[in-house]
């Protein structure tokens, strides 16, 4: 099939199947015979039943897509030792704005850690394997390993909880600063399939599925995170954070994105990446 959507028929089929005693994969097999993409069809069944679409793969990973609960909307949603406040959700493509999501003082506290161990972000390498400093990227960053200290851990684990994704699926915290005119300019998160260095890089967790930015400050001016394909832009707010997601390494999934110049004062950010099964 070309041009698979998923509507909302689809939805209310899925959703009926699983009322009437379905399980998950059955659902899946009866899509997969009438000529779904596997991977639209695991996305409409993450997106109608949840995570609790328990479905397993083959090579370990995660299926679906992660995702906050917003089956009620409700103002608030419990991330295990905290409470984050919904302020804007899109559904296609999937983008949620988070307030609350990090205290002031775990702010500070991830800013401190991560000062002492800057250099110029890097980007994948254009030709070859690995990363090179990129014109588009001018900011300076750092790498945490996941779990590292008690407060990154508590941070992870409250991500993992909010957005309903194993812990050991994402890859460590990076901190990242812009300085006055620093920006990112608009990319993909996802490894592009056709680059030389792709398939090492999806040997230690599979592509990324999601990308959760945490803003930990408030630049005097400049620096929201953009999204040129639907007109958006997330202003940057200290505890604040913005989470989107891609379901394949394509540009139709809208996820370009970028990060606008500081025009006054300093942006730090924390970018969480989710993978689809465990990062090593």
């Amino acid at each position: 099939m070309s041009q698979q959507v998923i509507t909302p028929e689809l939805c209310a089929w899925i959703s009926e199947q699983s009322r009437v005693g379905h399980a998950s994969e059955s659902i899946l097999a009866a899509m997969l015979g009438s000529g779904w993409d596997e991977a639209i069809a695991r996305q409409a069944l993450a997106r109608t039943l949840g995570q609790s679409a328990t479905l397993t793969t083959s090579d370990g990973s995660t299926p679906g897509l992660p995702e906050p609960d917003l089956s009620r909307f409700t103002p608030l949603l419990e991330a295990g030792d905290r409470q984050v406040k919904v302020v804007m959700a899109l559904r296609q493509p999937r983008v949620v704005v988070f307030a609350d999501l990090l205290s002031d003082e775990e702010c500070d506290g991830i800013v401190a850690l991560a000062s002492k161990r800057l250099s110029r972000s890097e980007t994948v390498a254009t030709g070859n394997d690995g990363s090179e400093v990129n014109a588009a990227r001018t900011s300076d960053g750092m790498f945490f390993e996941r779990c590292e200290t008690e407060l990154i851990r508590r941070v992870e684990s409250r991500i993992a909880t909010l957005l309903r994704w194993p812990l050991d699926h994402g890859e460590g915290l990076q901190v990242l600063r812009y300085r006055p005119g620093a920006e990112y300019q608009p990319h993909y998160d996802y490894f592009d399939p056709s680059h030389v260095g792709t398939p090492n890089i999806l040997k230690r967790g599979g592509q990324r599925v999601g990308t959760l930015v945490i803003y930990l400050n408030t630049p005097a001016a400049g620096g929201s995170t953009i999204f040129p394909d639907i007109g958006l832009d997330v202003a940057p707010v200290k505890g604040h954070a913005v989470f989107f997601s891609y379901d394949r390494p394509h540009p139709s999934t809208q996820s370009l994105h970028g990060g606008s110049p500081v025009l006054e004062g300093e942006k730090w950010v924390a970018t969480k990446w989710l993978r689809q099964s465990v990062f090593n």
